[in-house]
């Protein structure tokens, strides 16, 4: 017998975005459901017209089947369609999943409305059950329900198959920046309403505590019944209907036979504001009567009480214009792929609250419905995204009338199903696609439905940011250079809040001038924050051995960043893909296993609460958050001497409201004599939160009491034997394996390569200079060795001058670049130690990475790592491990024998294991072998990372130029 599903081919025919679907709605069924989670028959078809065979396997649902041991793999491209098809065709060639399994209904849902609910499956499902066609649906990221009252049996078992095609015309507008996954990736459960049911319920609130809910009623058997009416409850204060809406509804002709409409509400004089500060919630219940009062469906919601407004270019959450510290999030796990539990989602919020985030943008979909559960209860701030980017094919598919309905399907089930979550206060259309008419559609649909909140969408918005398009209510640019984003918001132009939806592309080693954007946005009146691309490293956990996922099973196989020997983290191109994006997808915030890259300290300060200011003798504490004062945060002093280590103080903080400030005593007294003081407040959790227990650390701000009053340079020449240099005018000393030589190149980060910079360092051969002695002169006191190395720019004289001193050695250096060498990466030295060296302390900031242009959250201190420790495992080995503001340095073994470095100023120092020429060689950090001894770099100057992988380069400040570099520093044995 035929397959009318098959038969309609609903895999290439656009306009058909679901059959026998239900419609969506914000309602929780979840309770009293009865799960189907768990082991499913299985077979992967050829293709979807592929007839089904007599052999099965077994699958977990939820779960994608690209990670759960079968032959198709997962595939990462970022805009590129695996494919060659053009919209709306699919390729012949097309994985199709048959999932199966018996159903027992309870015999208790005797007399009810059964429906199923797939929670999502991509990218088109088709649902048989016994045998029967039920219904299609396409959407990869938002449920599927269907009413089954029909075919199934309450006391009875039925057989449920599930089928989901890999490829289809819904694949064109599912282009995302993401593996390549099929399956059913969210829970499946089945459950049982009363024929008379609410169908939907809508809750509106004001800060000020008013509260109104409208609900719709159906009932399965047609007409609704005479006599039905709701009734409702917040915190066990019971609702008031609303008689003007009933006046209105007999009036306006608003009552229907089939659909019911009630109107409740309630005025709370002292409601707790909802905001992601303080995110207060309330339980509402809402109950559907039949006419002799017992109850047919009760639907229970959290309530937060809060206003979206945009005022001329400001984006206000209760009225305060709020800072949006945001970062762009998928649905990612390292092992299942798109399945996420509500454990990890919760572990991922967590995570962003610690570090100072406070907004999410779902990119680019609906996330798990759980996770705004936990946004409303954790407090953030969420731009909730329609599961639509067609970037391959953008321009095509903005205008084309067949996917019109799919544009208009997607974005308004997306408003029905997340509209009564406080958290949510953006709906976004899209990303990269364009923009056409499917996105009017689109956006007159929301703007009707929910008038509460703003819409907003790139593609429009970048067309001209001050365009008042009805597509976008705020600018929304992505990776626009900062110095743009300032000149619009002092134009006079700009009529929307500037709120970049992805800056500060965080791929590798990055992130660098983040500072300087919040530097900027905090003192220009229009800018008001952005979403940085983004949380995760997509990395999915590989065995080497044979190249597939590890799969469930891998659990346990990674920690920090790093995986179990056997094992690695998997970027684009590892699973045998011949199209394919290579490490583009590990481009997050944290690593695989949400370790987090030292970028989030730097958010954590500048995102930070309690801010630090000395001026004119004058200690100031600043409270900068927007709705809260500082009672809920504990702090301590904290005081670092250069030359007398580290004393702290409890500390009190002064109670002012949000915005405030307050000068504070210091809480100590400066030693008369001394190099530098830098004084810290360590800001921590006062109470248990929901986010963190009693003493997380919070933020780190520091200010500088006093600088430092003398340089290595001064240091006395001391009598002793003379400094030795080999033939090559190398110094000899017995703790180094390779003497200080001349650096300007470094590993190129993923930004120096796609920004292009790393080709053009390549061109000049700076990866590969050729040292030539020019002369050695011994003098009485020290030796001068002066070399020359050549680049295709010109050649580079390196002096250095040798100089013995109390027992150590100076060194004084001096590098001429010619005007060809217009950027490069660095200028400075680097050698090598004897084995043993396994500890690193240092003064300068720290304790975790920094850099020039990164460098914010890295407090000056007195710091000790494992040199193991230093290096940062970033997906693909590049330059890494750097510390900014070193002053000096140890380096030791356990014997306590060693060396201590001490240099003329601040200078950025890297302690690893391993050579440039080691990292360049490695695709993975399995391939990695660390050498015994240390490699040493110490820099005059070092570039700035940037984010040139996907946005602006560095601020020309952080640029190592042509000239004349000059640094000087002192090896001393322990």
């Amino acid at each position: 017998m035929s397959d009318p599903l098959r038969a309609l081919r609903p895999w290439e025919s656009p306009e058909v975005t679901s059959w026998g679907r239900l419609p969506m709605n914000a309602l929780d069924r979840r309770t009293g459901a009865l799960p189907l989670d768990g082991d499913w028959r299985f077979q992967l078809l050829p293709a979807p017209d592929a007839p089904v065979q007599g052999v099965w396997s077994s699958q977990p649902v939820p779960g994608a089947w690209t990670v759960q041991g079968t032959d198709d793999l997962p595939q990462y491209t970022n805009f590129a369609m695996p494919w060659g098809e053009f919209p709306p065709d699919s390729p012949a060639a097309n994985p199709t999943g048959v999932y199966e399994r018996e159903v027992d209904v309870p015999a208790a849902w005797a007399g009810r409305r059964i429906v199923l609910q797939v929670g999502a499956a991509g990218s088109v499902l088709l649902v048989h059950v016994d045998g029967r066609p039920v219904g299609v649906s396409k959407d990869s990221h938002l449920a599927a329900e269907f009413d089954l009252s029909g075919v199934v049996r309450p006391g009875g078992r039925a057989v449920l198959r599930l089928t989901v095609v890999k490829w289809s015309d819904a694949s064109h507008l599912e282009d995302q920046d993401q593996w390549w996954h099929a399956g059913i990736t969210r829970p499946v459960l089945l459950y049982a309403t009363d024929p008379l049911r609410l169908a939907d319920v809508t809750v509106r609130t004001r800060c000020d505590g008013t509260l109104r809910v409208d609900c719709q009623v159906r009932d399965a058997g047609g007409a609704l019944p005479a006599g039905w009416y709701v009734t409702g409850e917040l915190d066990g204060r019971l609702l008031t209907q609303d008689q003007e809406f009933e006046r209105f509804k007999e009036k306006d002709g608003r009552v229907s036979d089939f659909l019911g409409e009630a109107r409740l509400g309630t005025v709370v004089a002292d409601a707790r504001p909802w905001t992601a500060e303080t995110p207060a919630l309330h339980p509402l219940t809402v109950r559907l009567h039949r006419a002799d009062g017992s109850v047919a469906d009760t639907s229970h919601h959290r309530v937060g009480f809060r206003e979206v407004e945009i005022r001329g270019r400001d984006l206000l959450l209760n009225g305060e214009r709020v800072y949006i510290r945001g970062v762009n999030r998928h649905d990612f796990h390292p092992l299942t792929g798109r399945t996420v539990s509500y454990e990890d989602m919760r572990a991922d919020l967590v995570t962003l609250k610690r570090f100072g985030f406070n907004a999410i943008r779902t990119a680019h979909y609906p996330n798990d419905p759980s996770l705004l559960d936990l946004a409303d209860e954790l407090g953030f701030y969420v731009i909730d995204e329609a599961n639509i980017e067609a970037h391959d094919h953008a321009h095509e598919i903005a205008d084309d009338p067949r996917y019109l309905g799919a544009f208009v399907d997607r974005v308004s089930r997306m408003v029905l199903r997340d509209k009564n979550h406080p958290c949510v206060i953006v709906w976004s259309l899209g990303n990269e696609s364009d923009y056409g008419a499917n996105h009017d559609a689109a956006a007159g649909w929301v703007r009707r439905h929910d008038p509460t909140r703003p819409l907003q969408y790139e593609g429009a918005a970048k067309l001209d940011w001050a365009d008042p398009t009805v597509a976008s209510d705020i600018a929304c640019p992505m990776y626009a250079p900062l110095e743009d984003c300032v000149a619009h918001a002092l134009s006079g132009r700009q009529t929307k809040p500037l709120i970049q939806c992805e800056y500060s592309h965080a791929m590798g080693n990055s992130n660098g001038t983040l500072a300087d954007h919040w530097e900027a946005i905090e003192s220009t009146p229009g800018l008001q924050g952005g979403f940085i691309w983004e949380f995760w490293d997509h990395g999915i956990l590989q065995r080497v051995n044979d190249g597939r996922p590890a799969g469930r099973g891998g659990a346990g196989l990674y920690d920090h960043g790093v995986t179990t020997p056997g094992h690695r983290w998997a970027y684009g191109g590892d699973f045998g893909e011949t199209i394919h994006d290579g490490a583009f997808v590990a481009d997050g915030v944290v690593f695989p296993d949400r370790t987090p890259k030292p970028v989030m300290f730097e958010h954590r300060e500048i995102a930070a609460p309690v801010r630090l200011a000395y001026t004119g003798g004058e200690l100031r504490v600043t409270n900068h958050q927007h709705f809260r004062g500082l009672d809920r945060l504990a702090a301590e002093w904290r005081l670092s001497l250069a030359d007398g280590g580290t004393r702290t103080a409890p500390a009190e903080l002064p109670r002012v409201p949000a915005g405030g400030s307050a000068v504070v005593p210091m809480p100590f007294t400066l030693p008369e004599e001394g190099g530098e003081a830098w004084l810290t407040l360590r800001v921590t959790t006062a109470d248990e939160e929901a986010w963190a227990p009693r003493g997380t650390e919070v933020c780190v701000p520091q200010v500088r009491l006093r600088a430092a009053s003398r340089t290595v340079s001064a240091t006395a020449t001391a009598p002793g034997p003379p400094v030795e240099v080999d033939e090559d005018g190398l110094l000899v000393h017995p703790l180094l394996t390779a003497a200080p030589v001349l650096s300007l190149w470094r590993t190129p980060t993923d930004n120096d390569e796609l920004g292009g910079m790393a080709a053009r360092w390549r061109a000049w051969g700076l990866d590969a200079t050729r040292r030539t002695l020019l002369d050695v002169r011994r003098g009485n006191t020290g030796v001068t060795v002066i070399a020359e190395y050549t680049t295709l720019a010109g050649a580079v004289r390196h002096e250095q001058v040798f100089t013995r001193v109390g027992g150590g050695i100076r060194i004084e250096e001096t590098a001429d670049l010619p005007q060809g060498l217009t950027d490069v990466p660095r200028v400075g030295s680097v050698f090598e130690t004897v084995a043993g060296l396994d500890v690193l302390q240092w003064y300068g900031q720290g304790p975790w990475e920094s850099y020039p242009d990164r460098s914010t959250g890295a407090p000056v201190g007195h710091h000790s790592l494992p040199v193991d420790e230093l290096f940062t495992p970033y997906l693909r080995p590049q330059e890494s491990g750097g510390r900014h503001g070193v002053r000096r340095f140890t380096l030791s073994a356990p014997d306590g024998t060693g060396f201590t470095v001490a240099l003329d100023e601040p200078r950025q120092v890297s302690v690893t294991r391993y050579r440039d020429e080691d990292l360049a060689a490695a695709a993975h950090h399995d391939e990695l072998v660390a050498r015994p001894g240390c490699v040493v770099r110490l820099d005059a100057a070092h570039r700035g990372l940037g984010t040139a992988s996907c946005g602006p380069d560095t601020s020309p400040g952080h640029l190592v130029r042509a000239g004349t570099h000059r640094w000087s520093w002192t090896l001393r044995p322990r």
